[in-house]
């Protein structure tokens, strides 16, 4: 009897890669747990920031190595296994735009009014202005460059230890 050779679909392949990093980052999360780094019965409402740091890291560090493994088993690139997420809004450019919020909140702007309140001109100067700076950020993430804007994320209490007074591009 002839058996028929069944080649796997594209999306079943992409899943068996996803399941795989998911139980490998699983698998890490367990890991800092089990390797004393987060006390093995502590209450998930009991872990310190930093413990869930170790586990965050585990996790993103696991499905990251996964989804590179992918990238170079399948010949196609970071792009499409590590930044492709399929999330809708995409997390790669809302960081970008995230970053350009403080810079978009201009003083000059009426901002107790709502959107809908903007005149035409004051509607098409903020949105050319955060078309323009959302450029910048998205070219600044993608390349690494400084174009865009040099501050602590939001929230943080106290400044880094090193040299922050090199000088920035030129916009």
């Amino acid at each position: 009897m002839k058996r028929k050779l069944r080649v796997p679909s594209l999306s079943a392949i992409v899943e068996c890669w996803q399941r795989e990093a998911t139980r490998v980052a699983i698998d890490k999360a367990r890991a800092v747990v089990s390797g004393g780094a987060v006390p093995p019965n502590t209450a998930i409402g009991r872990l310190s920031d930093t413990e869930w740091g170790w586990i965050v890291a585990a996790v993103l560090f696991a499905w990251i190595n996964i989804r590179a493994r992918q990238a170079v088993g399948n010949g196609i690139g970071i792009n499409k296994h590590i930044r492709d997420t399929g999330l809708e809004p995409d997390p790669w450019n809302i960081g970008a735009i995230e970053a350009i919020l403080p810079e978009l909140a201009r003083p000059e702007i009426d901002w107790s009014k709502s959107l809908a309140e903007f005149t035409r001109e004051e509607m098409i100067e903020l949105l050319g202005d955060a078309y323009n700076l959302i450029g910048k950020a998205m070219l600044a993430r993608d390349t690494g460059e400084k174009l865009v804007t040099r501050r602590l994320p939001l929230g943080t209490a106290e400044q880094p230890e090193g040299d922050f007074n090199d000088e920035l591009p030129p916009l």
